[in-house]
C-alpha cells in the first residue's frame, strides 16, 4: 500500500532532482529515500525517474505523479482542517511554517510561550524551504512563517522577529580556535564556506552583505544546502564559517568552536505572512504581536 510519506518523499526528490539534497532537506537517510522511491515505482509499475550517472530526470509518469501528488497533498491538508473544525471543542490551528532549518532558542521560546498565552489556539508546525513557505503563505495553506528572508513580494509581508550576534565557526583544530575573540579580517583570511542561494537565500544575502563590508576578495570554500550540511563541512575542515549565536548554542558539537567576533554584526530572523486586503485574522494578528514581544 502506498503511504503518504512515500509520496512526500517523491515530491522532495522530484523538486530537487537530486537524492542527496532531497534526503538532507527531509532529514532522512539517502539509502532509505532511494529504497522508498524504488518501492513506489514497483507499486505503480512505472519508472518515475531516468537515472543517469550525474543527472536525474522525471519520466512522463513521474511528472504526472508529481502534479497529482501536489494536488492530493493540498487537498489532504484541507481535509484535515475541515475534519478538525467539525469538532465543536476544537479551534483551527495556527499553521506555522519554518524555513531555512531555523533551530534558534528564540524560535522555541516563541512557540512554547504562545502555548501559555494562547492555549486555545494550537500550533501546527511544518518545516520547508523558503520558496515552499512563500507559496504556502500565498495559497493560505499556512498562516505565518519564519525565515532568514526572501525576495520582496507584494503578496508577502516580512518583518524582523529577532536577531542574534554573528559568530565565527571553526573546526576544533583550527589555528584561530584558541582565541577568545576573532576579528573578521583574520577569519576572512581563510577560505569561507558559503550557503546555497537556492536553498538558503536570505541567510546568504545577510552573510554576503556583512562580508563585503570587510573585504571584496573573500575566498570561498564551497557552499552548503542546509545548516546541518554547513556545520558538517566546517567540522570536516572544508573551510571556516560564520553563524548566529542562537544556532551556535543549539548546534553544540565537540568538533566545532564558535567564537565571538570583534565586530558587532548580526543575523536577523524574519516572520512572514500573507498581506490581506481586509485585515489579518485575529489569531494571526495575536501571534505577530506575540513575536514582537521577543525581539
Amino acid at each position: 500500500m502506498t503511504e503518504l510519506r512515500h509520496l512526500r518523499y517523491f515530491v522532495a526528490v522530484a523538486e530537487d532532482l537530486n537524492f542527496r539534497r532531497a534526503a538532507e532537506r527531509i532529514h532522512i537517510d539517502q539509502t532509505s529515500l532511494s529504497r522508498a522511491i524504488r518501492s513506489l515505482e514497483e507499486q505503480l509499475d512505472a519508472p518515475l525517474f531516468v537515472r543517469l550517472p550525474r543527472k536525474l530526470y522525471l519520466t512522463p509518469a513521474g511528472l504526472r505523479l508529481l502534479n497529482e501528488t501536489r494536488r492530493l497533498l493540498i487537498r489532504f491538508e484541507r481535509i484535515k482542517r475541515k475534519v478538525r473544525q467539525t469538532h465543536t471543542l476544537y479551534q483551527a490551528p495556527l499553521r506555522v511554517g519554518i524555513a531555512d532549518d531555523i533551530a534558534q532558542p528564540k524560535l522555541s521560546e516563541c512557540l512554547s510561550t504562545w502555548r501559555i498565552v494562547a492555549p486555545e489556539v494550537p500550533l501546527e508546525l511544518a518545516e520547508m524551504c523558503v520558496s515552499e513557505l512563500v507559496g504556502a503563505l500565498k495559497s493560505e495553506e499556512f498562516d505565518v512563517g519564519f525565515s532568514f528572508g526572501t525576495n520582496e513580494d507584494d503578496a508577502i509581508a516580512q518583518a524582523p522577529a529577532w536577531r542574534y550576534r554573528l559568530m565565527a565557526v571553526l573546526p576544533f583544530s583550527h589555528e584561530l580556535a584558541n582565541r577568545q575573540v576573532v576579528a573578521l579580517s583574520d577569519l576572512l583570511a581563510f577560505p569561507l564556506l558559503s550557503c546555497s542561494e537556492e536553498c538558503l537565500p536570505g541567510l546568504l544575502w545577510q552573510m554576503r552583505a556583512i562580508v563585503r563590508k570587510y573585504t571584496d576578495r573573500a575566498t570561498l570554500a564551497g557552499e552548503a544546502y542546509t545548516l546541518s550540511g554547513y556545520v558538517t563541512r566546517i567540522a570536516a575542515g572544508v573551510g571556516v564559517g560564520v553563524g548566529d549565536e542562537g544556532h551556535a548554542r543549539t548546534l553544540r558539537r565537540s568538533d566545532l568552536v564558535a567564537l565571538p567576533l570583534a565586530e558587532e554584526e548580526h543575523i536577523t530572523t524574519y516572520v512572514l505572512h500573507k498581506n490581506q486586503r481586509f485585515g489579518l485574522a485575529e489569531p494571526v494578528q495575536r501571534f505577530l504581536t506575540h513575536v514582537g514581544t521577543l525581539s
